[in-house]
């Protein structure tokens, strides 16, 4: 079956649900859906955690809303391959949400004969089908570092194509950092 449409989970409005176990009984959630963020740090990962890099560029999120899975993976690698064929390994690149809340669904059948083949709502807690970030206003979805003033101008570029990837609206803020 397809995917359903984003703004059926956009808003922020759920309980975090999130408890799976490796235990059966204490497992809520009985099949969890595969994680699509496949990495969280790219770049020069080293020269970051050392201090290296003058410029902090982060994109935040201005409201609350559940970020699907599949929209940041899909905007951290647009990010990534700008950054990658502009100035390879120097810089580094972090995604700062990961998607832990799972979310369901209750499938309704439509067209003739549907009536007969369904529960409607009596067994309505639904099946899973993904997974969502529960991100708060003022919260960072990515940080990108880099070094030099024509890099912040193409990294700034590429958040700006990934915008419309993003269900909210977001804003960038640059850091610049003294070197010691």
């Amino acid at each position: 079956m397809a995917l359903r449409k984003a703004s059926s989970y956009s808003k922020f409005s759920a309980r975090p649900y999130t408890r799976k176990s490796s235990k059966k009984s204490k497992s809520y959630i009985k099949t969890v859906p595969p994680q699509k963020v496949v990495k969280l740090q790219m770049g020069n990962i080293s020269a970051y955690n050392q201090g290296k890099f003058s410029i902090i560029i982060s994109l935040m999120s201005t409201e609350n809303v559940q970020m699907r899975d599949n929209a940041i993976e899909a905007a951290r690698q647009s990010i990534h391959k700008e950054l990658e064929v502009a100035f390879p390994n120097q810089y580094y690149f972090g995604v700062k949400v990961y998607p832990h809340h799972i979310l369901r669904e209750n499938r309704m059948l439509t067209g003739a004969g549907a009536d007969r083949m369904q529960t409607g709502m009596t067994q309505s807690f639904g099946t899973t089908i993904g997974r969502a970030a529960l991100v708060k206003p003022n919260q960072t979805i990515f940080v990108i570092a880099v070094n030099s003033e024509k890099a912040v101008q193409v990294t700034r570029k590429a958040i700006s194509k990934i915008k419309a990837k993003l269900p909210c609206k977001t804003r960038i803020q640059t850091e610049k950092i003294k070197q010691e």
